[in-house]
């Protein structure tokens, strides 16, 4: 039975307290799906990378694998891993390769870090552009131990998730999935990949104004993925991209690689996913990360709010909420605003909205009561100086704001807002932030902007907006559990040979832990050589087997068919090289 479904292993909190439109990208990690080779594929690149990680890495990184548990020998089990993290309040989940960039910033939002289940192939060893355990479990989890890092970590979840995106950035996070699955898959055609990788080619070409989402996932790439700290001359890696790739962990320290500080001007700077990084960031210290997210967090909507933040979700045509001077929060599609001297007059949804406060959805506010939109005045009255929700009850009477009264409200705007009040909704402070109108006709200009047999108008109370960002501002409002994914990574076909090579890894692992095994290691190296000639990591294990027993004519025997392997394969020439170095 697989350890996914033994309840009896302990969880973590974390998990449970997520909220349903996450868990839908939870997948059971199936832990007896990983097979020798995988295990093998595993030891090799944590063998290699602590080897090499000890003398680059921050020093975190080392003290974090001793923490979090993370073993060399064994792919990490998810509920292990869970164990350990509660520790340091962090907590992990398995998920099936990329999902969205809001939804992978909320997570960590929630402490939470996000592991693809999937181990890249054999062939792929040094790098794989799907993410996968080797770059999330050996990557992420180990710096997390750093409380400093951990906080930026929570904090980049938390502002990044709530950056509005645009239409583009949505195809290009669906065809840079697809590629990394073909990419990662065994026996996809050269020709389907190169036509997949023309698409991500001209979306890259053809972004136009990079969103919220695109600059902040910019500076997600150029520190926790690829981020280095300490001096531009001498830095250490801490980025979980670099830390997990062996080919780039090395080629990241030479010269070739442009070292820059870093700053907010890394936001512009795009990446290519399928590509080495021709240059890098280093950070002095972890703290500086903190500073510039924020400085960085002062140029999105959801802190300037104001027109040009409503723009920004009109363009996205994304599920987004804006907040008012109020702290009323407007969550739908936004379709239209009209402007009044630089600020928004009037605004309007489509479809299913909300209105909430400080994040929860009012009473009677929800998708049923508006299910086909939501529109709104906001700012001043004309010709009065006091905002309607800086009234005191005096200046609302004498105004005839007040239940009961027949009033027009005429807006600087130019938007008319004639009924009868009905009642006023007042937030916990006292200030009115609702006003519901019956028999009621909104218009501007000539346009009638709702009609009284459309039922109550409830008025937004407003002078500005003062927030916008993506997502719903209560996630209870609206139905977020539709999660479609276009591809699924795919999992290698098992032939008989593959079948056969398998078993030889297993043999070989089973006989290093001093289990029963069917084969001796020299029958599974005379195997290896008549069937499996390009394979090279099992001799490579089997070579360590042969010198930790001290038997000097296998060892030669293996070396030699080594050598002719490197001779037909030079790809692979120094990844055996690197192999017999560490044994």
């Amino acid at each position: 039975m697989s350890q996914v479904l033994d309840k009896n292993i302990e969880t973590n909190p974390l998990i449970e307290r997520l909220p349903a439109h996450l868990k839908q990208y939870i997948k059971p990690q199936n832990y007896d799906n990983y097979t020798a080779i995988n295990q093998a594929v595993w030891r090799y690149v944590m063998r290699k990378n602590v080897a090499y990680l000890s003398t680059v890495a921050h020093k975190s990184y080392l003290d974090g694998l001793k923490q979090t548990g993370i073993s060399i020998d064994h792919i990490p089990n998810m509920y292990g891993m869970n164990r350990i993290l509660k520790e340091i309040g962090w907590a992990a989940v398995a998920v099936d390769g990329f999902i969205p960039p809001a939804a992978f910033m909320e997570f960590q939002a929630y402490n939470v870090l996000v592991i693809a289940s999937d181990i890249r192939q054999l062939e792929h060893l040094e790098y794989t552009p799907a993410p996968d355990i080797i770059h999330e479990g050996a990557g992420h989890a180990p710096i997390i131990a750093n409380p400093e890092y951990a906080e930026y970590l929570r904090r980049f979840g938390e502002i990044g998730c709530k950056a509005i995106s645009s239409a583009k950035d949505y195809e290009l996070y669906e065809a840079v999935r697809e590629l990394s699955i073909l990419k990662e898959a065994e026996d996809t055609p050269q020709s389907e990949i190169e036509k997949v990788e023309q698409r991500v080619d001209f979306l890259q070409n053809n972004m136009g104004t990079p969103s919220e989402m695109a600059l902040i996932r910019n500076l997600h790439w150029w520190t926790v993925e690829y981020g280095l700290i300490g001096t531009t001359e001498q830095p250490k890696i801490y980025g979980a991209g670099l830390l997990s790739s062996i080919g780039e962990s090395a080629w990241c320290m030479t010269d070739k690689v442009k070292k820059l500080p870093y700053a907010i001007n890394a936001a512009q700077q795009e990446f290519d996913i399928t590509k080495p990084q021709p240059q890098l960031y280093v950070t002095p210290n972890f703290a500086y990360l903190s500073e510039v997210l924020e400085e960085f967090a002062n140029t999105m909507a959801l802190r300037t709010g104001g027109p040009e933040g409503l723009q920004k979700l009109i363009d996205s045509k994304n599920l987004g909420t804006i907040e008012l001077s109020t702290g009323l929060q407007i969550s739908g599609v936004f379709t239209e605003m009209i402007l009044y001297k630089d600020k928004v007059a009037y605004l309007q949804t489509k479809g299913k909205s909300a209105l909430s406060y400080h994040e929860k959805e009012l009473v009677g506010h929800g998708t049923i009561n508006h299910p086909d939109g939501y529109g709104s005045a906001i700012g001043k009255l004309k010709g009065i100086n006091l905002a309607i929700e800086d009234m005191s009850p005096k200046d609302l009477l004498a105004y005839k704001i007040s239940e009961g009264s027949l009033v027009t409200l005429e807006f600087e705007g130019g938007i008319k807002v004639s009924g009868e009040i009905i009642t006023g909704t007042r937030n916990l402070k006292g200030k009115i932030i609702l006003i519901s109108f019956k028999e009621c006709t909104v218009s501007y200009e000539e346009r009638i902007l709702f009609k009284p047999e459309w039922g109550i108008y409830h008025l937004a109370v407003g002078k500005k907006i003062t927030s916008a960002f993506a997502g719903p501002a209560d996630f209870n409002s609206f139905d977020l559990i539709q999660h479609k994914i276009s591809s699924t990574t795919a999992k290698p076909k098992m032939s008989a040979q593959r079948q056969e090579l398998e078993d030889l890894y297993l043999a070989v692992r089973n006989y290093r832990e001093g289990k029963n095994t069917k084969f001796s290691p020299q029958a599974v190296f005379d195997i290896l050589k008549k069937s499996h000639q390009k394979d090279w990591l099992l001799s490579v294990e089997l070579y360590e087997l042969a010198k930790d027993e001290n038997n000097t004519t296998f060892k030669t025997e293996i070396l030699q068919h080594l050598e002719q392997v490197k001779a037909q394969h030079p790809k692979v020439k120094h990844l055996i090289e690197d192999g017999l170095e560490l044994v």
